[in-house]
């Protein structure tokens, strides 16, 4: 757990984690939702601080994402397939 304290990520990492956008992610740091240190233009996060963001997101975000997969689904799905065997 000492390492994970420790730990940070980008915002770009983050937004990958959630499945979410960057400039989702830079909103929730502006809005306080998301704990960040500003490094010259960019941000660092303290993995820890996000553990269990997920169970934070709003319902709205959560229906972002799910319908986002399952568009990404729709459209890409046989093609995801396909690459998972190579």
């Amino acid at each position: 757990m000492t390492k994970e304290k420790n730990k940070f990520i980008t915002t770009a990492e983050l937004a990958n984690l959630l499945g979410i956008s960057r400039i989702a992610i830079f909103k929730k740091i502006q809005n306080g939702e998301i704990k960040a240190i500003k490094k010259g233009r960019n941000y660092a996060i303290n993995i820890a601080d996000v553990s269990g963001l997920n169970d934070r997101m709003s319902a709205n975000d959560k229906k972002i994402i799910s319908e986002a997969v399952d568009r990404t689904m729709h459209d890409y799905g046989e093609t995801l397939r396909l690459l998972a065997k190579e």
